[in-house]
């Protein structure tokens, strides 16, 4: 949703691969996570600009916490039956080589009450499936060590793994890309920059799915 002009400008120019164009342009997701976590905390955010070179201003615009009343803390604890009940606490594994990504998406589960643990190379994600036993893993493709592809086949090829939740989550979106993935054992492939809301719907689907 976003890019860095100085990334539209070296692709424009040509670079020798895909991955030296995203190491130095980024994905674009860091105002896209800025924006969905104010939204979840019911505020906005705006953007500004005079043009280029003249910098940027953003406004982030939150809604101030009042005290509840007695009554409010009554009607809240009264059980709504036309929300769906809350799933219960998930354990997932995170795997990005970026390790601002993979906090950020960490501490969005969390607030659900998911249970969560980050890895930040191939061979300590495939360790760490192992030691966790997470019923779902988000495996970035573009991993140190081993790739995400390679940690989707290790994983599988164990009994613990076989009946694990496996979702690409990566900057990588062709129709090749999902094949590989399809093929490596994923259940599913998201291109980022993802939306929470709808990674939260795919995980309940696929889980539900196994129940």
């Amino acid at each position: 949703l976003f890019t860095q002009v100085e990334g539209a400008f070296e692709r424009a120019s040509g670079s020798s691969s895909p991955a030296q164009n995203l190491s130095k342009s980024g994905l674009g997701i860091g105002l896209t996570l800025v924006k969905q976590l104010v939204e979840m905390h019911g505020g906005s955010v705006q953007a500004y600009s005079e043009g280029l070179g003249k910098g940027s201003e953003f406004t982030v615009q939150l809604p101030i916490a009042i005290e509840p009343t007695a009554i409010e803390l009554i009607q809240n604890r009264a059980p709504n039956h036309s929300e769906p009940p809350a799933m219960s606490p998930r354990r997932i594994l995170i795997v990005d080589d970026n390790e601002d990504s993979a906090v950020t998406l960490s501490v969005l589960f969390e607030m659900s009450g998911d249970e969560t643990l980050t890895a930040h190379d191939g061979l300590k994600a495939v360790a760490a499936a192992e030691t966790f036993k997470p019923d779902v893993a988000l495996l970035d493709i573009g991993l140190p060590g081993l790739n995400g592809y390679e940690v989707a086949r290790e994983i599988r090829a164990q009994p613990w793994g076989e009946a694990m939740v496996l979702i690409a989550l990566t900057g990588w979106g062709q129709d090749e890309d999902r094949k590989k993935s399809k093929a490596a054992g994923f259940d599913a492939h998201m291109v980022k920059p993802i939306d929470h809301e709808a990674l939260l719907k795919l995980l309940n689907e696929l889980l539900e799915a196994q129940s």
